[in-house]
């Protein structure tokens, strides 16, 4: 149906920064979403920042300011720039669509990705 493969990702230091994208494929017929949820260890799943096919964005409290994400409609492609990096940040990253395929509309996630904050 759907995949999304996602690359980047890795240990940063504090302050530091790391780039995270996200290619979809397969039968898709339209995507209204993409985005990037994380979970870190013993914590539930939160959303980091998602962007419609509209352009209209929405993002964390916790990352505004530092982490930006952009999309192209035209590759069905998603990336997360995250700058000032923090160890709170430390997390797996998934990527994140919600995608029609013929007439189904669904939630499709990538696998996940570390990414460790730490010196």
């Amino acid at each position: 149906q759907v995949q999304l493969v996602e690359s980047g990702g890795g240990l940063v230091q504090p302050g530091g920064s790391l780039r995270l994208s996200c290619a979809a494929s397969g039968s898709i017929s339209s995507i209204y979403t993409m985005g990037w949820y994380r979970q870190a260890p013993g914590k539930q799943r939160e959303l980091v920042a998602t962007k419609t096919s509209a352009g209209f964005t929405n993002t964390a409290d916790s990352v505004k300011g530092r982490f930006t994400i952009s999309t192209d409609n035209d590759k069905n492609t998603v990336s997360l720039q995250m700058n000032s990096l923090k160890p709170e940040d430390t997390a797996v990253y998934y990527c994140y669509a919600y995608a029609r395929v013929i007439t189904t509309w669904s939630d499709y996630w990538g696998q996940g990705t570390q990414v460790t904050v730490s010196s």
